[in-house]
């Protein structure tokens, strides 16, 4: 009798996504399942990227629309610990900068503003009334919502211009009807109010009044509490670095100098350090679906037993077996991917518009997002693969 050879098994290339993906579409409902743990994990980690880009993007238009280029000069502490003042002069000297665009003093004024006369003194409502120049709207960076800012000629009489906050608090959202307040136990002329100023939120609990009526009113000197400068934005560093002695040359020491933009930059790093918190909560999850897919294929290597061993018993290989469950884990996390990345985006694309931002999701992490999924799925399937190819043919096909 002639011996027969027979062919090695072969399995191609092409078959091999229809063969990974025979138990997922025979048992749809624990597909889907299973593949929805790693699709949270995705989204959640998507979503964290893609709000905190698009937190960052907002931030960075509102730094780039704001500038910084704004610097703040105030008066500090001397060596002895006690508080120090601003000399008359430093307004005028930091105007003579070369780099400086414009330059505007502030004072305090210790009174009360109130909607009317009829208040006890001791209610502020945390209104701050300040004494400033004509030039503190352009050097901010402010708008008005409504009216106009101090000029040289209303500065000379009792107006007022409210920031934003202190309009809101005091009631006053309009001009219409001419209002009034009750500012330092005289009446005041409200001619202004001011959008909110980002850059000096100070500002926006302040109700502005001129250093002449300041002065004749009130008995305030020249020597300013803040000096807020606009520098060109290519010399910034190199302003900030003659400001104090400028302002003060007798006493440098005791003035400090602040970019207010720092501010906000300080904010995207936490930003940033919430959103690595955030990504760990994010893998954590995946995590959780990667044991899912584990789970799940452990369980159906036991429910196919006989599959496995009839397809050995035909010539498929080990390798066949172990290549088939490791295709089918793959699949079965590249569809969860494929659902958390565009659930991601989703997610950040509806928190972006709620709060008026550029929606802006990385490239990086809507690749990266089925990347890692296909790496997760594959690293849980290894075990459950390797279990399958494991079983002999007359041990598969054996009841249990």
């Amino acid at each position: 009798m002639t011996a027969v050879a027979i062919a090695p098994s072969r399995l191609r290339l092409a078959d091999v996504p229809g063969v990974g993906s025979l138990g997922l579409r025979s048992r749809r409902g624990r597909t889907l399942l299973t593949a929805l743990g790693i699709a949270v994990g995705i989204a959640a980690m998507v979503a964290v990227i893609g709000i905190s880009a698009s937190s960052r993007a907002d931030l960075l238009a509102e730094l780039d629309e704001l500038g910084t280029n704004l610097l703040q000069v105030e008066a500090g502490q001397s060596m002895f610990g006690e508080s120090s003042e601003l000399p008359t002069t430093a307004p005028a000297m930091i105007r003579r900068i070369g780099p400086v665009e414009s330059a505007a003093a502030t004072r305090n004024v210790g009174v009360n503003v109130r909607r009317t006369d009829q208040i006890d003194d001791a209610v502020t409502g945390g209104i701050s009334v300040v004494a400033t120049e004509p030039e503190l709207l352009e050097t901010i960076g402010g708008s008005l919502a409504v009216g106009r800012f101090l000029d040289d000629a209303l500065a000379q009489v009792p107006t007022v211009v409210l920031g934003s906050e202190a309009a809101a608090r005091l009631g006053i959202g309009s001009l219409d009807g001419d209002p009034l307040v009750w500012l330092g136990e005289r009446w005041f002329s409200v001619v202004g109010i001011l959008d909110p100023v980002p850059l000096a939120p100070d500002i926006d609990r302040s109700a502005l009044i001129g250093y002449p009526v300041a002065q004749e009113l009130f008995g305030i000197d020249d020597a300013p509490s803040t000096v807020r400068v606009r520098t060109d934005p290519e010399k910034v560093e190199a302003v900030r670095t003659v400001l104090a002695a400028t302002a003060n040359p007798q006493g440098p020491s005791e003035v400090n100098v602040t970019r207010p933009s720092d501010a906000l930059q300080a904010r995207a790093a936490a930003d940033e350090a919430l959103t690595a918190l955030l990504l760990g909560l994010g893998g954590v999850a995946l995590l959780v679906g990667g044991i899912g897919i584990a789970n799940v294929l452990v369980i159906s290597v036991l429910e196919r037993r006989t599959e496995i061993g009839i397809r050995r018993a035909l010539g498929a290989t080990r390798r066949h077996i172990r290549l088939q469950f490791l295709v089918e884990a793959v699949l079965l996390a590249a569809g969860g991917g494929v659902g958390g990345v565009a659930l991601g985006a989703a997610v950040t694309a509806g928190y972006a518009a709620s709060r008026d931002w550029t929606v802006a999701v990385p490239m990086v992490a809507l690749g990266g997002g089925v990347g890692v999924a296909l790496a997760v799925g594959a690293l849980a399937g290894l075990y459950p693969a390797a279990r399958a190819a494991r079983l002999a043919p007359a041990d598969a096909v054996r009841p249990a």
